[in-house]
């Protein structure tokens, strides 16, 4: 476990300093502190930390990485100079450590706690499907192996630092997601985190607007399989049925696994089978073996979800009967599921957020349903360039599945344009502005057999939609 100790040597390189107070936790949010922690005060735009400093501490905190003085009654240790060894040996807590970026310093010390670690990282990053891979990776490795895999969404260059210094030595496997919005993001969180094996998920015009352009996009995420050591050591994990994809099989020195529908793969899939609410169902081929396989997560999609996993798990030595025990007993539904909506209605809460494929493959769900099939589409946020096409391509499918489209947004009056241009009646069409209007409309709509899938970006708060119909069943 990281200890005070730890947090010092890393940042002052004096080693077996002799405070080894165990750290608890490391925390940025004063509401998450718990006693024993590592609080880290960070300048933000609308927030900053270090008027929170006095809160970290009242609530247990025993350090504060600190930029400023902070008002409070506790100890100062200025790590902005150079500090004498025997200054290290006897201090008072609350301690604030003083330093230059207390971003830096974070970063800092999830570099050198991971240097003494043996833990085996893997590190997963793609357009879509991040998340969802992630924690079924995980789930199959705990077939076999201690695993820690990073909590929500602390996948960038702050989230993933915290994480890592959960880590202990008892960790046998670890699986990091990792984010990405600009070029050399990825390439920070490999400096950090020293993956041995990275996943790659697929690439599409998803944070486009940040990132500008496609080649900023596959240059960003190929920085994973860059970073990765040298075969036989480290393993890029590709999706085979991805041309961008598995073409950075030309930009890594780590050894190459491809998944995928092809034959062509290492490992591969064929007569995949949606189940809708029960699964998916297919049968998975290695090394010439053919293994029928159902795993609980919903569309034809996840297929591919499931393939990453499993081939993670034989990279890290798992047999395929442990493999797949972990497909099937997985829990890793963590954005489509399935609530019980009014009057005998059937709710696909998909509302963490939205990009076309992901859209699409929902509406793919959707299409393996019984009963009328409604679609509540909102906007997709951060498509930049890509944005009316994006949408469009929605629409087109949109119109193959649903019996009636709600769109909610500005841009989503694009999805309900061509869902019309490619077929469906005018009259089952309804573009409203916004959450509220949409769940107004649907109360009393709504009833015994339909089919709702309520998804969009998070910033139109499609939730409350869910949230709403819920309440009313």
């Amino acid at each position: 476990m990281l200890t005070v100790g730890d947090v010092l040597t890393a940042l002052t390189k004096h080693e077996q300093v002799s405070a080894q107070q165990d750290i608890a936790q490391a925390a940025i949010d004063s509401r998450d502190v718990i006693p024993g922690a590592l609080f880290v005060a960070l300048p933000g735009e609308n927030t900053d930390g270090h008027d929170y400093v006095s809160e970290a501490f009242q609530a247990g905190a025993i350090l504060a990485l600190v930029e400023r003085e902070v008002e409070g009654e506790h100890a100062v240790l200025d790590l902005r100079k150079k500090v004498a060894k025997k200054n290290l040996d006897s201090l008072d807590f609350p301690l604030c450590l003083r330093v230059k970026s207390s971003l830096d310093a974070l970063q800092q010390i999830a570099r050198f706690w991971r240097s003494r670690l043996t833990t085996q990282v893997i590190g997963v990053t793609g357009s879509v499907g991040k998340s969802t891979t992630k924690e079924l990776t995980a789930e199959v490795l705990e077939q076999r192996y201690r695993t820690f895999r990073n909590p929500g969404n602390l996948n960038n260059e702050i989230g993933l630092p915290l994480s890592m210094l959960s880590l202990t030595e008892d960790h046998e496997q670890a699986v990091f997601e990792m984010g990405f919005y600009v070029p050399g993001e990825i390439a920070l969180l490999c400096e950090i985190a020293r993956p041995q094996v990275g996943v790659i998920t697929n690439i599409s015009e998803v944070h486009l607007e940040r990132a500008k352009t496609m080649e900023a996009i596959i240059q960003g995420k190929t920085e994973l399989v860059e970073n990765l050591p040298t075969a036989p050591e480290g393993t890029a994990i590709l999706n085979y049925d991805e041309t961008l994809v598995r073409n950075m099989s030309g930009h890594t020195q780590a050894q190459v696994f491809y998944y995928g529908l092809s034959p062509e793969a290492d490992l591969w899939a064929d007569e995949v089978q949606g189940l809708g609410l029960e699964g998916v169902r297919f049968v998975l081929h290695y090394q010439g073996h053919a293994y029928h396989v159902r795993v609980p997560l919903l569309g034809r999609h996840s297929v591919h979800t499931a393939l990453r996993a499993a081939a993670v798990g034989l990279v890290q030595g798992l047999s395929l009967e442990e493999i797949i025990g972990g497909l099937k007993s997985a829990n890793s539904q963590l954005r489509l599921v399935a609530v019980q909506g009014p009057d005998g209605s059937l709710l696909l809460d998909d509302t963490y957020n939205a990009a076309p494929p992901s859209v699409i493959a929902a509406l793919n769900l959707l299409a393996e349903l019984e009963g009328k099939r409604i679609a509540v589409l909102g906007d997709m946020l951060e498509l930049g360039d890509f944005e009316e096409r994006g949408h469009r391509m929605v629409g087109v499918r949109a119109a193959q599945v649903v019996d009636e489209l709600i769109t909610v947004g500005e841009r989503a009056k694009w999805i309900a344009d061509e869902a019309k241009i490619a077929g469906l009646a005018a009259k089952c069409i309804h573009m409203l502005p916004d959450s509220e209007e949409a769940t107004a409309y649907l109360r009393g709509r709504i009833g015994q057999g339909d089919v709702i899938l309520v998804k969009g970006s998070r910033g139109l708060r499609m939730d409350k939609i869910v949230s709403a119909l819920e309440e009313m069943e």
